[in-house]
């Protein structure tokens, strides 16, 4: 390794190419070997030789890209794009390495935070300010220059989007990440170079892919989580919305199975998960 460099993870496992110059490939198998993961660098070892990724060009980590059926049968793996390629990469704990990989990219980094930049859905007049990041398998952890620190669990994710805004006279790309603080549902942006900004990206929706809003409900369940939503209190819902009260209790326990709710104390008492807001952001934008 060269002066500087040091080890972090040191592997067996599989990996392929599946895009090469931006093209994808066709015929494309998977090659038993070894993954090494620096400070510096990914490498991939087989019989066929060996491959080298140095991390100051990997642009984004992405989602699945199943090219055929024999990709498509290894459950887990990530895929790592650098210059106009795509590498598959599967070693023996493939979600260890990710957060590795992660971890490698995106702790210390120093990036533009606005929070909150939204409170109950109410527009806060917050500041852009300079912030250092360091993440885990739970969080994204956030210490503001101006001496505040707070999480974005992953977790509690509702919506997440990305927007070009300006910021400070200039135009970035920002992600903007629902989620909560003491109960308050919240939102916070973060900016950064283009790459940080992909990653803290793709961090944050591991998240939001777990909180997936994919959930078929009933009209009367729908009213329930946008009246919770709207502040309305869980006692209340049953003469708020006019419903009989073994009705509410049966639509809160059915919710609460799909993890949309969290019970909090016994008969009635329930607080909206990540799930449960982006559900209602969602139902309460088509009305």
């Amino acid at each position: 390794m060269t002066q500087g460099e040091y080890k972090i993870a040191d592997t067996r496992g599989k990996f392929t190419q599946v895009v090469r110059d931006g093209n994808k490939l066709g015929d494309v198998a998977w090659t038993n070997g070894r993954i090494l993961l620096s400070n510096r660098r990914i490498v991939l070892a087989g019989n066929g030789g060996k491959r080298t990724i140095p991390l100051s060009r990997i642009t984004s980590l992405e989602g699945r890209f199943d090219v055929n059926q024999v990709v498509a049968q290894v459950s887990s793996y990530v895929s790592v794009r650098f210059d106009d390629d795509v590498f598959l990469v599967a070693p023996a704990e493939a979600d260890r390495f990710e957060m590795q990989l992660y971890e490698t990219l995106l702790d210390q980094e120093v990036v533009l935070v606005r929070h909150p930049a939204v409170e109950g859905g109410v527009v806060q007049d917050t500041d852009w300010e300079k912030a250092q990041i360091k993440v885990d398998e739970e969080a994204l952890n956030v210490a503001m220059a101006n001496g505040n620190f707070f999480q974005i669990v992953l977790d509690d994710v509702g919506s997440l989007d990305v927007e070009e805004r300006t910021v400070i006279d200039e135009k970035r790309q920002i992600i903007e990440a629902e989620h909560t603080i003491e109960g308050t549902s919240v939102q916070t942006y973060l900016s950064g170079t283009p790459r940080q900004t992909s990653f803290l990206a793709s961090f944050l929706s591991k998240g939001q892919d777990r909180t997936s809003s994919s959930i078929d409900l009933s009209p009367r369940e729908n009213e329930v989580l946008m009246a919770l939503y709207s502040g309305v209190s869980p006692f209340e819902i049953p003469d708020f919305l006019d419903m009989d009260v073994d009705e509410v209790e049966s639509i809160f326990e059915r919710l609460v199975e799909l993890d949309v709710l969290e019970e909090v104390r016994k008969r009635r008492e329930v607080a909206l998960k990540a799930r449960g807001r982006n559900i209602a952001s969602e139902a309460m934008n088509e009305q």
